[in-house]
């Protein structure tokens, strides 16, 4: 065993005993639940991000991709929206169904959909719900800002 592996492997066990206390306190002792705290971890993180992309806008050191200057075209938005307005218009006409009785399996599909987010409702605050719910679309539109950057390249 070498000298550098001992310090690696002790620091892996002392970074565990970190994120360990951390949950333990987030979730034992402040009584709140994994998903605030992955939403906390989240936002520490995305903050810290954007800190640290200004600082370094203002000490003039490239970054090798700066969110700050990604450009959507046109096409690339449209077709974002239309994809949201069609996904939005098949749920209406699901849920529309759904409340008519016809396709009772679709009926009772829906029913057991809303009960599970009612009891994540009564788990989690719904700040913590919007907070979570937040960044995870803007996740989505990073990805979706990096693909059509790679498309377009």
């Amino acid at each position: 065993m070498m000298e550098g592996e001992g310090r690696s492997e002790a620091g892996k066990a002392f970074g565990l005993l970190i994120c360990g206390t951390l949950v333990y306190y987030h979730c034992a002792y402040r009584n709140s639940t994994i998903l605030s705290l992955f939403s906390d971890v989240l936002i520490v993180l995305l903050c810290s991000l954007a800190i640290l992309g200004l600082l370094f806008r203002q000490m003039n050191i490239s970054v090798p991709v700066d969110p700050l200057e990604w450009q959507i075209s046109q096409d690339a938005a449209n077709s974002i929206f239309a994809w949201l307005a069609n996904t939005v218009g098949a749920a209406e006409s699901v849920l529309r169904v759904a409340a008519t009785g016809h396709d009772k399996r679709l009926f009772f599909g829906v029913v057991v959909c809303l009960y599970m987010l009612s009891a994540v409702g009564r788990l989690v605050s719904g700040a913590t719900v919007a907070y979570a719910g937040m960044f995870a679309i803007k996740f989505c539109f990073l990805l979706l800002n990096q693909l059509v950057f790679v498309v377009e390249t």
